[in-house]
This record gives C-alpha cells, structure tokens and sequence, in this order.
C-alpha cells in the first residue's frame, strides 16, 4: 500500500514540475524576446550609421576614380571608371593609375611631348611570393595597368601584337608513338596545346584533323607553349579517364631537361612550394602558403657550361608553371630557366623541355617509356 501511495506522489511531483518547467521556458522566451527587441532597436542607428559610411565610402571611391582621367596621344581622356567599364564593367582595383607607365605617359600627353620608347625593370629585393630579379625588365600588369596603357598609346604607332600572331605557324608536329588508343606527340617550343583566344592553331586542333573519329578530350596534359616535349593525347573518353587517373594517382612518371640561367648550389635535391595564380599578373604564378597548392619538384643537375646549368627536373605534381617557377624563385633554386620572359631574361626560346614520360597502357596494360632529346 505504501508502495503504491509513493509512486502515486512521485506521479504528482513530476506532473508539477513539468508544468513548472514549461512555465519556466515561456518566462524565458519571453525575456529573450524582449531582450532580441531591445538589442534590435538599440542596432537600429549603428546599421544606419554602416549603411551612410558605406555609401559616403562608395560615392567617395567613385569621386576618385572619376578624378583620375588619363590622356592619350589622341588628345582623348578617359576616367578609370570610363576605362574599366570597357573590360566587363569591373571596379577598377585598388592602385589603378598608380604606375609608373601611366604617370609618365600623362607627364608626356600633358607636355606635348611624343613617347618614342618605354620599358619598366624592377629594382631592389623582390617580395617574398613573386619572383623578381634586380635589372630585369618586366611588362606591365594586365589587371590593372592594361585598359589604361590600351587606352593612353592610342594614337602611337606600335608593333604588331604578337599574341595575335600563330607561333606554331610553318612547324610540324612529329608523332613520336600511336595506336588504335593512344597518341603521343613532340610538341615544338611556342607550339600551344589547346587552342588560345586569339589563336586557334594547336596540338589538339591538329590532332583532331588527324584523328576525326576521336572521342573525349583528348589532351591528358599540357605543355607551356614555350616549353618543348613529349604530350601524351587519347582517342577514347575510356582511355582518357584511364590515364587522367594515372596522373591523378601520381603513376606517370615525366623527366623535363633545362638549361638554368646560372649555377645553383646544390648538385640534387627536392622543391616544395605552393602556387597559385598572380591575379594580378595572369598567367604568373606565386608562392602562396595560405591558398596555394603544393607544388613538388626533385631535381638533379647534370654539367655545367659558360656559366649556365643543365638540369634533370622529376616534377613529382603537374602545376601551372611550376618548374619554371621552382627554378627561379629565391625559396626554390633562384636561378630561372634560360629564355624564362616571365621570370627570368627572354632569350631565342624556352630552354626547357619533357625529355621522357612512363605511363600503363590503358587498355594492354603495358608500361610504356618514350624519351625525345631536346634540340639545346
């Protein structure tokens, strides 16, 4: 009987104090509500106040770009936004105008002088992601200097535009191995691998005319145009997958030789620097530990010969530029590739070339090693 009257109290107390819990929440939720209500009203001026510092700060930054209008030979001005507005509507980012090219070209326009020449060389230590050699020449930067120079040699008579000229233009494209499923070319230096925006010529149009029933892709890798060597194409969406998983999983094996623009230290070792696209300089690359992607080179060098080096380069990722940037950045070998425009010294060609690759054959599953020397 005791027994029973307990669990019946024990009933009652948790009835109680499930209401009373309920009690409690709505007591709460009311009080934070009431709380959320306050902190609102409270908040009201400070939006206010972000919103008006936002639109002063806007209506400010286009007072200044409109301040900043730019001569050409034309007698033409033109503001940032003006010039900006013509490459896709973009804000002009921030140090637009601040270059020396564009302040000299105004000093000229404004004095009624006539351009006749016009270089840029960087001077002093280079920042420590971009790769910049003292005394080197370098052209202007594309993000922010290239529709204001477009617009301010108006007028000026200047060379043929070499991006629009075909470099693969009276090469031949020598096959190196082909089958029913595969085909592996020795690209030329200045030979593009896909086709570009102003030219249309390269390694997969031509393999495409050659190979019209081809399906996929086709390009498993690419090459720099400047750089020379073997490229590895599939005639099969099948076969293409099979060898894109190869790279993927790090089983193709590739051998680049080049001919550095000096003599590094050391005779052997490994290159570990992440890389990312220069926003600034496209297509540039830097060295960026926060958002770039590891980037691995062993390398070994082989003679050296009037001052320059040649080298065997083993690039264990496949980067943008990566060896190019490896060799001639000061955490890397700091010495550039011979003929490097980008970052080193231009010469007659690229001194860089993909010597052999070792890969499974899709569908024998045969290894395969090709090897083509470079013509340097």
């Amino acid at each position: 009987m005791n027994t029973i009257k307990i669990l019946g109290q024990l009933e009652e107390e948790s009835i109680r104090q499930h209401y009373e819990m309920k009690k409690t929440k709505q007591r709460w939720k009311e009080l934070i509500l009431a709380l959320e209500a306050e902190k609102e009203k409270m908040e009201e001026p400070i939006i206010a106040l972000k919103t008006k510092r936002r639109q002063m700060s806007a209506a400010l930054q286009k007072g200044l770009f409109e301040s900043y209008s730019f001569l050409n030979a034309k007698g033409q001005r033109k503001d940032l936004l003006e010039l900006f507005s013509s490459e896709g509507g973009i804000t002009p980012p921030s140090g637009a105008g601040e270059c020396a090219a564009p302040k000299l070209l105004q000093f000229a326009y404004q004095h009624k002088l006539k351009p006749l020449a016009l270089a840029e060389f960087w001077w002093g230590p280079s920042p420590p992601s971009e790769i910049r050699k003292h005394g080197y020449f370098y052209p202007s930067c594309r993000s922010k200097c290239l529709p204001i120079l477009g617009h301010m040699l108006e007028g000026i008579p200047l060379g043929a535009d070499s991006t629009k000229e075909n470099p693969a233009e009276g090469k031949d494209l020598p096959i190196v191995f082909e089958d029913d499923h595969i085909i592996v070319v020795n690209k030329p230096a200045e030979f593009l691998s896909v086709p570009g925006k102003n030219i249309t010529d390269s390694v997969y149009t031509r393999i495409a005319a050659k190979c019209p029933d081809a399906t996929g892709p086709m390009i498993v890798h690419r090459l720099d145009m400047s750089t020379s060597g073997l490229m590895l194409l599939a005639k099969s969406k099948e076969v293409h997958r099979h060898l894109q998983s190869q790279f993927l999983k790090r089983r193709i094996k590739k051998t680049y030789v080049a001919v550095l623009d000096g003599e590094p230290n050391p005779g052997r070792g490994e290159i570990n620097l992440p890389l990312r696209v220069d926003l600034d300089h496209r297509p540039r690359q830097v060295v960026c530990y926060k958002y770039g992607k590891p980037s691995i080179t062993h390398w070994e060098k082989v003679s050296v010969h009037n001052g320059c080096t040649r080298v065997h380069f083993y690039p264990i990722t496949g980067r943008t530029h990566q060896l190019r940037v490896h060799a001639a950045h000061t955490l890397g070998l700091n010495t550039p590739i011979l003929g490097d425009d980008l970052y080193g010294k231009r010469a007659e060609r690229l001194y860089l070339h993909a010597a052999s690759i070792s890969f499974q054959h899709p569908i024998s599953g045969n290894m395969i090693t090709l090897e083509v020397a470079p013509e340097f």
